[in-house]
């Protein structure tokens, strides 16, 4: 008498693979229709950041608008240093048949107050505009914060050439003609210390930072993997 012929343990008959349902695959979605959650490192999964964010394509295009926008604020910073700026008078005289210009005070501090305007207004414009873009767009990011500084020098810059051609000719011996000899004129408008182009970037990336860290939005925490809480 034989003993039976059955099918080694791992290799299933014929017949029980015809009646056993196929295999699910790993990947396959669920009888309910919704899959698995997806793990925190596939939120951005393609290029887009979900709801971690609008997408780095949208964060660019903000940032150039700042950009844009800030840097045209700096003909109002350009308008307000001409205005508000002091005058340095100047005198002009003929020594040897030749034209001079002096100072008409020479103890006077007006050229330190003309660079300590320019100074002062960038810090308000930077201030205004880091809250102008916090109250726009609370989450922040990187290219707004880039966008805030490259405006700020671009402004700063419009506003220094701009308020040098608004103000008095730059030709003091030309303008000493015009007046005569030993009337007082304005002298032109000028910035010495060219450090005061930084302080609308400075201020601005200072508040914006200072406001995103105490009132921006705040990341949920991440729940473990495998059902644990965060400590």
């Amino acid at each position: 008498m034989t003993a039976p012929l059955t099918p080694p343990p791992h290799e299933p008959s014929s017949q029980s693979a015809q009646d056993s349902p196929a295999p699910q695959q790993a990947w396959q979605v669920p009888a309910g229709g919704h899959g698995a959650p997806l793990g925190h490192d596939a939120a951005w999964y393609g290029g887009t950041y979900g709801q971690d964010g609008p997408g780095m394509k949208t964060e660019v295009r903000e940032a150039a608008v700042v950009t844009v926008a800030v840097a045209l604020g700096g003909v109002l910073l350009g308008v307000l240093w001409w205005w508000l700026a002091p005058h340095v008078p100047l005198v002009g005289d003929v020594v040897n048949k030749a034209w001079v210009v002096y100072l008409a005070d020479s103890e006077g501090e007006q050229a330190i107050g003309v660079d300590g305007t320019f100074t002062l207004l960038a810090l308000a414009f930077g201030v205004v505009s880091a809250l102008v873009v916090f109250l726009a767009r609370r989450r922040g990011g990187v290219p707004l914060v880039v966008a805030l500084g490259v405006g700020g020098l671009l402004g700063s810059w419009l506003a220094w050439r701009l308020g040098v051609w608004l103000g008095p000719a730059q030709d003091v011996i030309a303008h000493a003609k015009q007046v005569g000899k030993g009337v007082t004129f304005s002298a032109p408008l000028k910035l010495n210390a060219k450090g005061a182009l930084l302080a609308w970037s400075l201020a601005a990336l200072l508040v914006h930072l200072g406001l995103t860290a105490l009132f921006g939005p705040r990341d949920p925490d991440q729940p473990d993997p495998y059902g644990a809480p965060l400590p």
